[in-house]
């Protein structure tokens, strides 16, 4: 196994060192699905320590389908406006996102050359919690202007 560092730039702390497992493409074993305040969300299955990995997995880049109008497929690339759009394994379709406030308690990295996802604790999870992260497309992708700070009442 090799580190590989994440290919995005967007967003401050946009690097992430991981060695992908080379007898498996995913492993969601610490998170699951199920029916959250907002719909269905992702949760802790076990406590999660800061800095941990929650869960790493595959993207397959979709065509013929715009991510403007879709909330349901995940923006692969740091171009803006984006044209590239993925969806990914395991659970990382069902985290809700956050204000940017600091409340998110994970950080999804991007490695957009090998089509391949780390969501990593940024802060202590307990088992149980919900696993959120501010959307990377959030402030401009069209199906998410509801979910805008200034489309937020106080």
């Amino acid at each position: 196994m090799s580190a590989i560092t994440s290919n995005s730039t967007a967003g401050a702390n946009t690097t992430f060192d991981f060695d992908f497992p080379a007898d498996r493409l995913m492993d969601c074993s610490k998170s699951t699905v199920k029916e959250s305040e907002y719909g269905a969300g992702t949760f802790a299955t076990c406590d999660i320590k800061a800095g941990e990995v929650v869960e790493y997995g595959v993207a397959r880049v979709l065509t013929n389908i715009d991510g403007n109008e879709n909330p349901y497929i995940f923006t692969w690339s740091d171009e803006v406006p984006n044209t590239t759009w993925a969806t990914c394994s395991g659970t990382a379709m069902f985290y809700n996102t956050v204000k940017e406030d600091g409340s998110e308690n994970t950080k999804m990295y991007r490695y957009f050359d090998k089509n391949r996802f780390v969501i990593v604790a940024t802060k202590d999870v307990r088992c149980g919690d919900e696993l959120t992260h501010v959307y990377k497309s959030k402030q401009w992708r069209k199906c998410f202007s509801d979910l805008r700070e200034d489309a937020c009442p106080n």
